[in-house]
């Protein structure tokens, strides 16, 4: 691997091109200069590309064919980035212009600079699945095929919907949990039970209430979550109280969603919101749909959700609740797909959708697997949501013996 470095000078509102400017950031990777592009569109929200490390098998196999552009997507990594601090200071309205479209326009902007206008492959894995679909539905002439891992959205879904669809698939995962970790049912409950009896905080200070410890359910989408969240239950006590090794492990599995990426908290509804109509904490709102939740006969650990008291109880996060429930209210968004030109499509697209994607809902995937015209899907349960990362390559080159 060889690789070189690329900031590009962008709008911050492509609408306003002579207004204030962000930089964006990519990192080339490169093993033949002669082979053509693939643009690497990572999850998220709010998540930077990867730092190559050297053992990636998907990335191996992408460089066989590819000269690949992993984007630090605006917002994150070296990007101009939106911390907490940002995000309070410049509020909701600035935190608008970091959603998949403005992602595909800067992609656009770079992909002139990068190929000299020729039109490149793309690979969006997770959201960048989303970003991917919002391309082809307003810049197809920029692609000259499309690959998607776990991120067929639902074209037609709002916020609501989608966690309305997941919210059984993550109750599924917990069956399928304490079926293969019995022990783990009891020792949940006690946690739990230990939890509502006591004020407890995490070494951030942010408060482990039972509703913060169900969310380490978002372990169970990948490979090995349902292994971690056993073994995080193993000895979770010192004596009467929690061990500061559980608690200190608990603070690890929850980065997913803390201060280190406010885009990922403050974004997250809205990658689904499209014209009319606030998202207004709709995981919080459609949970009340699922009663199972909130008893503990099992207690049931949450996915991938965001709920208002994660930036409530953390004090670092704390200040911007104000700017969330302004995100949450907003009553109107740009949109995100264009259907009629996703049926019309005429660039080569193949999409892996997960049977029991904790994440990306399947049913709403295949539906919209269907929408974009000459899409070929493969419907695996032979993998996870990170079935990309973790496959050693072999998820990327059955998508590329399909394209």
């Amino acid at each position: 691997m060889k690789f070189a470095d690329h900031t590009f000078d962008l709008p911050l509102d492509h609408d306003r091109p002579d207004g204030e400017r962000i930089t964006v950031y990519a990192r080339e990777v490169t093993a033949d200069p002669a082979l053509p592009w693939l643009l690497f569109l990572g999850g998220g929200p709010g998540f930077p590309a990867p730092r190559p490390l050297g053992d990636e098998g998907w990335l191996l196999r992408a460089l066989r064919d590819y000269r690949v552009l992993l984007l630090d997507q605006r917002g994150t990594g070296r990007s101009t980035p939106v911390t907490r601090r940002v995000a309070q200071a410049r509020g909701a309205e600035y935190l608008t212009h970091f959603r998949a479209d403005s992602i595909v326009r800067d992609a656009e902007l770079v992909r002139q600079r990068v190929t000299g206008g020729e039109p490149w492959t793309v690979l969006g894995q997770s959201f960048g699945g989303f970003c991917t679909v919002t391309y082809l539905s307003f810049a197809p002439e920029g692609l000259r095929a499309a690959l998607v891992t776990g991120g067929l959205p639902g074209v037609a879904t709002d916020a609501a919907g989608a966690y309305r669809a997941l919210y059984p698939v993550v109750a599924e995962k917990n069956r399928a949990h304490y079926a293969a970790h019995p022990s783990d049912v009891a020792a949940a409950r006690q946690v739990a039970t230990h939890l509502r009896a006591r004020d407890v905080c995490l070494p951030t200070g942010r408060r482990l209430t039972v509703e913060a410890f169900q969310s380490l359910g978002n372990l169970l989408g990948g490979r090995d979550g349902s292994a971690r969240l056993h073994y995080l239950l193993e000895s979770p006590f010192d004596g009467a109280g929690l061990s500061d090794a559980f608690l200190l492990a608990v603070t690890a599995e929850l980065s997913w969603a803390s201060a280190a990426n406010p885009l990922y908290l403050l974004l997250h509804e809205a990658t689904y919101a499209q014209g009319p109509g606030a998202t207004a904490w709709a995981a919080q709102r459609v949970r009340a749909e699922f009663p199972d939740f909130d008893g503990d006969d099992p207690l049931l650990f949450t996915g991938e959700m965001i709920y208002p008291w994660m930036l409530s109880d953390d004090p670092l996060l704390a200040p911007l609740r104000p700017v969330a429930d302004e995100l949450a209210d907003r009553p109107q968004w740009s949109p995100l797909y264009d259907v009629d030109r996703l049926r019309a499509n005429e660039v080569p697209v193949v999409a892996a959708v997960y049977d029991t994607d904790m994440y990306v809902n399947r049913d709403l995937s295949l539906r919209t697997a269907t929408v974009i015209g000459g899409l070929r899907v493969w419907h695996t349960a032979d993998h996870q949501h990170d079935g990309l990362r973790v496959s050693d390559g072999a998820v990327l080159s059955r998508l590329l013996e399909m394209l």
